[in-house]
């Protein structure tokens, strides 16, 4: 740099005073330039810590149940992505439990880096039979769900605990519609959304803590399941090698809370409770972002 300076101060001193001020002219352009690139270089390292940490979040993935969508998630994804994370909520088929997680663990293939995987109610046997062997799920996260072992479909786990709303005269309860390929005996199974004793209706049933007007455009919205869904075994439990959290609603009248608690402590899951219905996503979306965004920090 020396030597080079001392060259460009003989020419300097050989050359014209028009050609010197020419030079000097030149010289002062780049001063600014080479501050303006130190400069950026310090711009950059100082957002490369952000960044890093922004990389290290995981991708969280969440999982609707029966008579649901999707949007059931709305208010819980746009707090999470508030808090800066990449959320995705994939279509379940609700075709049947092997299919549904198949298509799921097909899903989560896609994704590099750590995965948080919840599920909401038959969602949570879904994301159960998903995670199994995928190194990338970090932590399982079931709101009002089922957490199923080895063998036990949800209509047994639904029914082992007195007290769901679900338990009565299927005709009933549900509306039966065929459905193209369907085998014998099976159905898309829509709850029905008026009341039919002992059956209480959608609303008092699926979203007793939801307005009514609310509840209406959910039933009417409402996705329904293939009846033998419900019967399928389930297979290996993720929860056994994946760490899980679990939501409670205290007034859920689908899944018994006595039912939901034995679950979640059974796969040893951080348990919250809240006084909500089935649909405590919907209803109390800051809860639910909560005990994620809990679960999401634990794999840091």
């Amino acid at each position: 740099m020396r030597t080079s300076l001392k060259l460009r101060g003989a020419k300097l001193r050989a050359a014209s005073v028009a050609v010197s001020v020419a030079a000097l002219a030149v010289v002062a352009a780049l001063i600014p330039s080479q501050m303006g690139a130190a400069a950026s270089h310090a711009a950059a390292a100082s957002r490369a810590p952000h960044s890093a940490t922004a990389a290290a979040k995981p991708t969280i993935v969440l999982e609707h149940g029966a008579w649901a969508d999707g949007s059931s998630w709305s208010g819980v994804i746009r707090r999470l992505q508030s808090d800066g994370y990449t959320v995705v909520a994939p279509p379940n088929p609700l075709r049947g439990l092997a299919s549904d997680a198949a298509t799921l663990a097909d899903f989560l293939a896609t994704i590099p880096g750590p995965i948080v995987l919840a599920g909401h109610s038959y969602g949570g046997a879904v994301i159960t039979n998903a995670a199994t062997g995928n190194p990338n799920v970090k932590a399982l996260v079931y709101v009002d769900a089922f957490i199923p072992d080895q063998g036990e479909n949800v209509f047994a786990l639904t029914a082992a605990q007195p007290g769901s709303c679900l338990g009565g005269d299927p005709a009933k309860t549900f509306n039966f519609v065929p459905y193209p390929g369907a085998p014998a005996g099976d159905f898309d199974a829509y709850l029905q959304p008026a009341p039919n004793l002992p059956y209480p209706g959608f609303h008092e049933c699926f979203a007793n803590d939801l307005p009514a007007s609310q509840a209406a455009v959910l039933a009417a919205t409402q996705r329904p399941i293939a009846l033998s869904a419900g019967s399928a075994p389930s297979g290996v439990p993720a929860w056994k090698t994946i760490p899980s959290w679990a939501l409670i609603g205290t007034i859920d009248r689908v899944i018994p809370p006595a039912e939901l608690l034995f679950m979640a402590q059974r796969a040893n899951a951080h348990i919250t409770e809240i006084r909500a219905s089935h649909l405590s996503l919907v209803s109390h979306p800051a809860a639910v972002a909560r005990v994620i965004i809990d679960a999401a920090r634990s794999t840091s």
